[in-house]
């Protein structure tokens, strides 16, 4: 096992320093992002013409109109129980309902101290899991905060304008049901192993619930399918995107440039985040409890300050993202075209669908898995619904003087001062107002 952790630590470690190094191109010979690009790009079209295939004359990918019908349905189904029970997540997180998953436990298991076992706490390890509720919300918001909705909000709002805000709103609000369905589900068919390790995520639920209904093996298949893939996502649409995004702003910030400052700067990453993995996820846990309320309130403060240093201006900016979302300018794909790019970024950056949160909720302690399934329906509120609104107001204010033309060269790039702008860039430029 320790093996295994120590691999698993050096290939996330190997991603981090690649793709932040990769972001280095002030180098007169073809850079190292340059070579893996060639390397990738065939690769790459031919999957995402197979995983991001187009609706036929809607010019929008399958796999997010079935996120957002599914986010629907799953509301109605459910009573609109993402807009219902906020309150009763908000009092599970603060652990106010703890007491009922109090259980006793007969026979204690063998354990490990090496491993960071400790007896006293076996009660709640083999029972019911190895992380507070708490802990498993921060360990799942530690993924999606950062990604989706800071370089993410401004990619959406560079090409959709204003009005991709409120789809992006919306397709959260709906996303929190969508979680609360695949983190219950999560909970519901996880495995404890022996000594308290909790094994849980899509590819639990699916091999275990299609069993109940007589697919067995089209669950596995489907099981193992998701299993590959997630590592795929990890390393691509999550380590590989952060660590490029951090390193990029790291050396615009220092205003430091050269062939070793990207790998130098991934090399500390991959330092940081190997010592945390290798612990497993009750380090992670106890990383991510105290450093994403830190994070996020970093953030979410800089973005207040920069919202009522505007405060006059805070009902023009709400009136252009209403105006935008139904009646968008010209060159912004009409109105049709601003719904699909506020859902896709809203879709990216709360990950509602992608399994990957259930993954980590899976290890809590709890013997109710809908109480899980409750917490986890905070994320994408917290995700798009806050930190996005946040964020996209933050660059309207930045916009009111027309320093950019929305609409940006349709990867969501924007000149200013006659610098090339993208992602997390743009909104640190507008953060500094």
């Amino acid at each position: 096992m320790k093996k295994t952790k120590t691999l698993l630590s050096l290939l996330f470690g190997l991603c981090y320093s690649i793709s932040a190094f990769a972001q280095d191109t002030n180098v007169e010979e073809k850079g190292i992002d340059e070579k893996i690009n060639d390397f990738f790009v065939p690769i790459t079209e031919v999957w995402e013409s197979i995983v991001f295939w187009k609706v036929p004359g809607l010019d929008i990918p399958l796999v997010v109109v079935l996120l957002v019908l599914g986010a629907m349905f799953f509301t109605v189904a459910f009573g609109f129980i993402n807009f219902r029970k906020i309150p009763l997540a908000i009092n599970v997180v603060r652990g106010k309902y703890d007491e009922l998953d109090e259980a006793t436990v007969e026979e204690k298991a063998q354990v490990n101290v090496v491993d960071g076992d400790i007896p006293d706490t076996i009660r709640d390890e083999s029972a019911e899991g190895e992380v507070s509720h708490f802990q498993a919300l921060t360990t799942a918001v530690s993924g999606t905060v950062g990604l989706g909705n800071i370089a993410g909000v401004a990619l959406a709002i560079a090409i959709g304008g204003p009005g991709a805000t409120f789809w992006m709103i919306v397709c959260g609000l709906f996303s929190m049901a969508t979680k609360f369905v695949e983190c219950t589900l999560g909970v519901k068919y996880r495995d404890v192993g022996e000594d308290g390790s909790v094994y849980g995520g899509p590819m639990y639920y699916l091999s275990k619930g299609l069993a109940e209904r007589n697919m067995k093996g089209f669950g596995k298949t489907l099981a193992i399918i998701f299993a590959i893939l997630c590592v795929g996502a990890s390393f691509g649409g999550g380590n590989a995107v952060q660590s490029n995004q951090a390193a990029e702003q790291i050396a615009n910030v220092l205003g430091i440039q050269g062939g070793s400052t990207g790998f130098i700067i991934g090399i500390v990453f991959a330092v940081v985040v190997g010592i945390v993995i290798i612990g497993g996820i009750k380090r992670i846990a106890s990383v991510t409890e105290k450093i994403v309320p830190f994070m996020a309130g970093i953030y979410a403060l800089a973005c207040l300050i920069v919202i009522f240093a505007n405060f006059s201006y805070i009902d023009d900016a709400f009136g252009l993202i209403f105006k935008g979302a139904f009646t968008p300018e010209a060159g912004l794909g009409g109105l049709f075209g601003v719904l699909i790019i506020g859902f896709r970024r809203a879709v990216f950056s709360n990950e509602a669908g992608a399994g990957s949160a259930a993954i980590a909720h899976s290890a809590v302690k709890t013997k109710y898995p809908a109480s899980e399934g409750i917490v986890a329906l905070l994320e994408p509120f917290i995700d798009t619904v806050l930190i996005c609104t946040m964020t996209a107001l933050v660059i309207i204010f930045y916009n009111s003087g027309d320093v950019f033309a929305y609409g940006g060269d349709g990867l969501g790039n924007v000149i200013v001062d006659g610098q090339e702008l993208g992602g997390v860039n743009l909104t640190s430029m507008a953060l500094n107002l």
